[in-house]
């Protein structure tokens, strides 16, 4: 909403000094959004007066038509002689009155007037258009002032070329500020000054002799008010201030009873609408559209109505989209004078609608037609019914004053019963609302100058004004109390959480698994945990694996990815591959996140009320409706794990390396992992591992790791040997022996024995490193295997796998004896259980 700042002026009394930043400071403290202020005429310097065509000479030759013109400026020139003026514009004549800069002015965006020679000719001056003197957009001619302007008189002064204007982005909430009126009671109110209320006028009383209105639909139109003006002067034109402003506010004139109706619009914030008199046939109505009507806006589209349209109709069928938009068969003619006898023909008679009609109704008829218009938006936004008798009464005044016409006696209005809103308030609401004692008075003080009535003590029963729809609990008003107080006033302090017990185990295990792959070079990606059919079969599941058993979305995002992640690799996948085909081929990516298992057994979600909070009951019920959603971890490797360099060759990414991974995480939630060879989709037969965990003394599968399958690689568009590992933190939380113990650093010295054990090919090392744990016994402080050999020394189905043994005491040195005798009583453990060799003996 543009707000010139003269105009405002009008209905409250500012400061002589105060500018337009000064106001827009204090609505944006009042929580008015005032984006700019702009300066109309900055720069812009006289002589620019009133001047009349004396003389017009054509000059031939050029490419487009040049006049040279004699102007009477009066004594404006110092020597009351006529200014010799170019000018290539055509839409004026001998005796007309305009806009003329002399020498020496200074026009908008800096261009200075001089006289020079141009087209063979001396150009004493310019005349002026509209766009020249920045008043508006139109280039095609100059200005044409009415006759009855003197010679010499100041235009800077006479067209208001020198305002200021405020524009205020009107939020949803305040759409009494589309308005002079609310914009100058929030101005009033800032100051502490009065309002001088535009909408404060004598309107007569209804009565049986107005046109005749019949309202159909009383819930989409809850008043209507129609008068009648006769005997217009089709000649009228707005005066240049009723035009001036309409400019200043954004909007172009277009006739005189046009413009009276958006003047009065922009004044008080009513919409209102003139109807050509002669145009209607019968009684004016107010209905919802039937099927098959059509209408012709003044827009000019013919627009087939809905059935949820609301519609003004006379008897031939609807004439206007109500609140929206007027219809083309009763539009307000344009004077034009009969070829044959010269008379002027035009719209002599109009009828005045002043209505007020259901916010939603008019939203959504707008939204539905595409077509928003000033008056949509204002009643969307809500409009106050008590002003339409005024405005109605408003625009028959302006037009009876520059038109000529006359006021009929009738007056037809037709209002619906309602009461006004009332809410009831504990008086110290705002203060316990904003952290501040306010008190009392400050509170109803401020609640008046809103427009409330307000009632009671420490109960206040305030009843909200007409032009407020959105004040409707007591939040709404401990808001009004706090933006006029202030909100620059409302102390800088942070609440009070109550106090809770920390995170949860599940969430400090899901941020140190995070941590520790983070430290040993694995990137964190985020992805989105959506999938689609197409990557689960790149993927190589078979039909009948539970990862195919996706919860699919009612309104997914894309098509192509309809359904929850049942697993985290298809995101990771993706991060790699994109990154890959950037030029980044050395990878390990990681993800931390929620997989989605429906199990089939969910039960229907309950619908949930939006009056009231749902109880815990519908909550859990919502709960119990919701697909298991276990906690994760995956990563995905490819290219050099460790980088080639001048200390020698690099280290490709392997299958180790994805089950290292996983021992990473187990190690972040204190388990130790059991590893075995395993054949699990999508990972290469032979080489992918299951990671075990001991459950109650169960092993439970958490995980697989290892190389995926080349299939797989050459679906996905992946790097040969892509390497992945995806573990359930939930199963290891299970497993973990409880909170991680911080490491004990001993002061004794370790004592380190290695052995080499031969057995069988078949024998896994996972079994073998667990024989030798179970007898080493507890001063075993870790095992490492550092070496698998085979060869013919060792005879066919054989293996070599040598550990290193770490030994240590924690309170005494070891002796080398108690030292061999641990190593020894491990290597028997092992030949014992899994029929290993000593090597070398």
């Amino acid at each position: 909403m543009r707000i010139p700042l003269s105009w405002l002026r009008e209905y409250v009394d500012l400061p002589a000094g105060e500018t337009g930043r000064d106001v827009q400071a204090k609505l944006v403290s009042a929580g008015l959004e005032v984006e700019t202020v702009e300066q109309l005429g900055a720069g812009l310097k006289g002589p620019l007066v009133v001047g009349r065509v004396l003389a017009i000479e054509t000059l031939e030759g050029f490419k487009k038509p040049i006049r040279y013109c004699q102007v009477d400026v009066g004594s404006a020139n110092g020597t009351g002689e006529p200014q010799n003026i170019i000018c290539g514009a055509t839409n004026f004549a001998v005796g007309d009155k305009v806009v003329v800069s002399l020498p020496g002015a200074v026009l908008p965006g800096g261009f200075a007037i001089s006289a020079r020679k141009t087209y063979g000719k001396v150009s004493e001056g310019m005349i002026c258009s509209a766009a020249e003197l920045d008043m508006a957009d139109d280039h095609a001619g100059i200005i044409v002032l009415p006759p009855e302007y003197e010679v010499g008189t100041d235009a800077i002064e006479l067209l208001e070329l020198v305002d200021e204007v405020l524009d205020i982005a009107v939020t949803p909430d305040r759409g009494y500020c589309l308005s002079l009126r609310g914009v100058a009671r929030e101005v009033a109110t800032a100051y502490g000054l009065p309002l001088r209320d535009p909408a404060l006028l004598d309107v007569p009383t209804p009565n049986a002799h107005g046109y005749p209105v019949t309202v159909s639909d009383r819930i989409g139109c809850d008043r209507f008010t129609a008068r009648t003006v006769t005997g217009l002067d089709p000649e009228a034109h707005s005066p240049i201030w009723l035009q001036r402003r309409l400019q200043k506010a954004g909007m172009r004139p277009v006739s005189l009873a046009v413009d009276v109706t958006n003047y009065v619009m922009l004044e008080l914030g009513q919409p209102l609408h003139a109807y050509d008199r002669s145009r209607l046939s019968g009684s004016i109505g107010v209905r919802r559209a039937e099927p098959g009507e059509k209408l012709t806006t003044l827009d000019g589209t013919k627009r087939a109505l809905d059935a949820e349209d609301l519609v003004i109709t006379d008897e031939n069928g609807p004439i206007g989209l109500a609140g929206v938009m007027g219809g083309a068969n009763t539009e307000i003619a344009d004077a034009q004078a009969d070829p044959e006898t010269g008379a002027v023909r035009g719209t002599t008679d109009v009828v005045i609608e002043a209505a007020h009609f259901d916010p939603v109704s008019i939203a959504r008829t707008a939204r539905r037609h595409k077509l928003s218009s000033e008056a949509s938006r204002r009643f969307e936004r809500g409009v106050d019914p008590e002003a339409a008798s005024a405005a109605a009464q408003r625009t028959v005044d302006l037009l009876v004053l520059l038109a000529g016409g006359t006021a009929e006696a009738g007056v037809t209005e037709i209002v619906a019963p309602s009461a006004p809103h009332t809410i009831t308030i504990p008086a110290d609401h705002p203060d316990r609302v904003a952290g501040l004692a306010y008190g009392r008075e400050t509170v109803v003080r401020r609640l008046q100058q809103v427009g409330c009535d307000v009632y009671g003590a420490d109960t206040l029963t305030v009843t909200v004004p007409s032009w407020r729809p959105d004040l409707r609990d007591p939040n709404d008003l401990a808001e009004e109390v706090i933006r006029l107080e202030g909100y620059e006033n409302l102390p800088s302090t942070l609440p009070q959480p109550p106090a809770g017990r920390g995170l949860t185990e599940r969430q400090r295990l899901h941020r140190r698994v995070g941590r520790a792959l983070a430290g040993a070079g694995y990137t964190e990606v985020l992805n989105y945990p959506f999938i689609g059919d197409e990557v689960l079969d790149q993927l190589g599941l078979a039909a009948d694996d539970p990862r195919r058993d996706v919860v699919r979305l009612v309104n997914p995002l894309s098509d192509a990815e309809p359904a929850l992640r049942t697993t985290l690799l298809p995101g990771l996948l993706a991060a790699l591959r994109r990154n890959d085909g950037r030029g980044a081929h050395d990878l390990a990516l990681f993800e931390t996140g929620l997989v989605f298992r429906a199990t089939g057994d969910e039960p229907a979600a309950p619908s949930l009320p939006v009056d009231h909070r749902p109880s815990d009951e519908e909550i859990a019920a919502l709960d119990a409706a919701l697909p298991s959603q276990p906690r994760r971890a995956a990563v995905v490797l490819a290219g050099a794990r460790e980088q080639a360099g001048w200390w020698g060759k690099g280290t490709p990414a392997s299958w180790a390396d994805a089950v290292e991974a996983g021992r990473i995480v187990a190690r972040a939630a204190g388990v130790e992992l059991i590893v075995r060879q395993d054949q699990q989709d999508p990972w290469h037969p032979g080489r992918c591992a299951a990671l075990l965990a001991l459950v109650d003394g169960q092993e439970i599968l958490v995980g697989n790791a290892g190389e995926l399958h080349p299939r797989v690689t050459k679906a996905l568009g992946l790097p040969e040997r892509t390497c992945a590992m995806e573990i359930e933190l939930d199963r290891l939380e299970q497993a973990a022996p409880g909170p991680v113990q911080a490491p004990h650093v001993s002061s004794f010295p370790v004592a380190t024995q290695d052995v080499a054990l031969v057995v069988d090919a078949s024998v896994a090392a996972a079994d073998v490193e667990a024989a030798l744990r179970s007898g080493a016994g507890e001063l075993l402080e870790s095992l490492r295997l550092f070496d698998v050999f085979t060869g013919e020394q060792l005879g066919e189905g054989k293996k070599s796998l040598a550990y290193s043994l770490r030994f240590r005491a924690p309170d005494r040195t070891l002796t080398a004896e108690e030292a061999s005798a641990a190593r020894e009583a491990a290597v028997a453990a092992a030949v014992t259980r899994t029929g290993a060799v000593l090597r070398g003996a």
